[in-house]
């Protein structure tokens, strides 16, 4: 009679446990791997990121438009001088 008590006992045991699991899946109560997930959100937007790109290389089209404009103008000088000897770098 015993183990018939103790095999009940289990049973009803697991039973519970398993009402328990449907009903959390019923719910949407998260799981630890899903509370675990949420937790590394230091993944960046890449729709963020992108936008960011497009804004920089904005700036850098207008700067390049700035030096073409100031090329094509004629009022850049270059004065190429020699290393002197002195220079430990002057070959």
């Amino acid at each position: 009679m015993t183990e018939n008590k103790t095999t009940v006992k289990l049973l009803t045991a697991v039973l519970v446990l398993q009402g328990l699991t449907l009903a959390g899946q019923w719910t949407g109560q998260p799981r630890v791997a899903d509370e675990v997930r949420a937790d590394r959100a230091d993944i960046p937007d890449p729709g963020a990121q992108r936008l960011a790109m497009v804004d920089e290389l904005k700036q850098v089209n207008e700067k390049l438009e700035r030096l073409v404009t100031l090329l094509e103008s004629g009022g850049l000088k270059v004065k190429a001088e020699s290393p002197d000897a002195d220079e430990p770098d002057a070959k």
